[in-house]
């Protein structure tokens, strides 16, 4: 057996084992027979990003299960992973491979065209032309070339209270997770708060500073653009929103308000609407966003 073959059959030993232990831990969530089967017939390793390790007890023989297991509900940190000599195990660093996996397909990929398609989005584009050129400038993707600009402004509906807008940012998979709970929730907010509402739309290639450009092309008087953050090894979900009042191309970071950690186990997509509409609905009232804007 080749080198390549034996780490293969100890990886999928050492998932097998995780899955294993998991399901006694949570015998109401077994795999039915049939599914067992299928696993073993496919010859496939079990997606180990799919185990929730918080429910997961690695650390032997500790001094209170119970309440050990109840303080790793609370939270995503990686407590317990327990070690082999001075390194971890291999379960825990077979985890982080694939939570790093993770986080680079969040930064990597494209955002799905059906997702876009299917939240009937119009797709412009910052002057970045390439992904690569999307992370290593990020001055570019903050501008609007002057072909977007005529294109946004035929298409769009001009001069709104507030102009929605999704853009990738560092996290396609954050845009692809939270866009269909958050858009609807969102706009019902606004329009039941009275506001005229943009054309919402998607910005490939988008920093959150390609919001000033934004605001100037349609004249809205508050932008707020939803966008990825930074993955982490915790999470490549989480969704921020970054909103302005009377914004323009070089605006300060002071004029701008900001809603993080929205993904389903942080600031719920659909609680994160309301609570927006809610804020844009302060500003509009107030003529002031920022450290101007009194919440």
């Amino acid at each position: 057996m080749t080198n390549d073959a034996m780490l293969k059959d100890l990886i999928k030993q050492v998932i097998e084992d995780v899955v294993k232990e998991n399901n006694k831990q949570q015998p109401t969530e077994k795999k039915s027979t049939k599914q067992q089967e299928q696993i073993k017939s496919s010859g496939e390793v079990p997606d180990i990003s799919a185990i929730d390790f918080r429910k997961v007890l690695s650390t032997p023989d500790p001094e209170n299960p119970a309440d050990f297991m109840e303080i790793k509900a609370t939270t995503s940190a990686r407590l317990g992973v327990w070690r082999a000599g001075p390194r971890c195990t291999t379960t825990t660093h077979l985890r982080f491979l694939a939570d790093h996996a993770a986080a680079m397909d969040a930064v990597f990929n494209d955002i799905s065209e059906e997702v876009l398609e299917k939240m009937q989005l119009k797709t412009y584009t910052t002057v970045c032309e390439t992904k690569d050129e999307f992370l290593t400038r990020p001055d570019l993707g903050c501008q609007l070339s002057k072909e977007t600009v005529d294109e946004i402004k035929k298409e769009c509906v001009m001069n709104p209270d507030v102009q929605v807008y999704f853009s990738d940012g560092l996290s396609t998979s954050a845009v692809e997770n939270n866009l269909p709970d958050l858009l609807p929730a969102v706009m019902q907010g606004l329009k039941a708060n009275g506001l005229k509402v943009g054309t919402p739309f998607y910005l490939k290639y988008g920093r959150v500073r390609a919001m000033d450009a934004v605001t100037e092309a349609v004249n809205s008087k508050v932008t707020i653009v939803f966008l990825g953050e930074r993955p982490g090894l915790a999470t490549s979900s989480s969704l921020s929103g970054y909103m302005t009042y009377e914004g323009y191309i070089g605006a300060p970071e002071t004029i701008r308000n900001i809603v993080s950690n929205i993904y389903a186990e942080g600031t719920n997509p659909v609680e994160a609407g309301a609570h927006i509409a809610d804020i844009i609905k302060k500003m509009i009232d107030q003529k002031a966003s920022g450290l101007k804007l009194k919440l």
